[in-house]
């Protein structure tokens, strides 16, 4: 994506965690008009240089020097050695590790690790100045939310967590055709007239999961009422819950084919 576009005004990119890695981050310092702030592992399995900080709140500077070499010069400075595949081919469906830059690389960005509600922390890499406190970095953050339900949304409430055949081709089309229906529906929602209670404790908004099923059911249907499908998703609401929270419970999951899962 960075290779692929030119920013002529500033812009910030975050990314979630499982995106950190030391080539993403060298393309962004690299990139002109482009800051990132980007989640980070905070475990053992850290950066070397983020594994060493103490386990509370700060923002500090980090710097260090990356190598795909192991001289006994690079050792001697206390480069971080960065194993690349020199077989791996660029077309291959085998994991690659990727540096696209000359060896020794220095790098130095910033570390800001906050508490959370709940009592964890969280730690961000990022590139932006001093001017952005701490709680900026925070709230920041918080915006990518949005585009979080938007992904839970395209996986669950469209069916995007299983494929209905094996080809790219085919993933392809389906892919396309669940982003179709999502911005259709996304969009009748902007124009649902929601009525909210006058002493409820919540606010109300559009149950998107059904709205989803009534554009469907509206787009097979020749000569469907427009009017109508704004009235049948306005009946159906859910409460806004503000600052809910709900324990992360990852499982791992395989690829089961359509003919498996209809035989099921």
């Amino acid at each position: 994506m960075l290779e692929r576009n030119t920013f002529p005004q500033k812009t910030l990119i975050i990314a979630d965690r499982g995106f950190e890695s030391y080539n993403l981050i060298a393309h962004c310092l690299e990139k002109q008009n482009v800051d990132f702030l980007i989640r980070i592992k905070q475990s053992k399995s850290a950066m070397r240089e983020v594994a060493k900080l103490p386990m509370m709140e700060f923002d500090c500077k980090i710097s260090f020097t990356i190598t795909t070499t192991q001289t006994n010069e690079d050792k001697k400075n206390g480069y971080i050695h960065l194993q690349v595949p020199k077989k791996s081919k660029a077309g291959s469906k085998t994991r690659r590790g990727r540096w696209d830059f000359p060896s020794p690389y220095p790098m130095r960005f910033r570390i800001c690790r906050f508490l959370l509600d709940n009592g964890e922390f969280e730690t961000v890499a990022t590139s932006l100045p001093p001017s952005f406190t701490l709680a900026d970095i925070r709230e920041l953050y918080h915006l990518r939310w949005g585009l979080e339900t938007a992904f839970r949304d395209l996986k669950y409430t469209l069916g995007l967590v299983n494929l209905h055949g094996r080809s790219d081709a085919f993933a392809e089309q389906e892919l396309y055709a669940d982003l179709t229906a999502f911005n259709f529906a996304s969009r009748v929602c902007r124009e649902v007239v929601v009525r909210q209670p006058s002493d409820g404790i919540y606010a109300y908004k559009v149950n998107f999961k059904m709205a989803v099923m009534l554009c469907k059911e509206f787009l097979r249907t020749p000569n469907a009422d427009s009017e109508k499908l704004l009235e049948e998703i306005a009946r159906h609401t859910v409460p806004i819950r503000p600052n809910r929270q709900d324990e992360r419970n990852l499982k791992v999951k395989g690829f089961a084919g359509f003919v498996y899962r209809v035989a099921a």
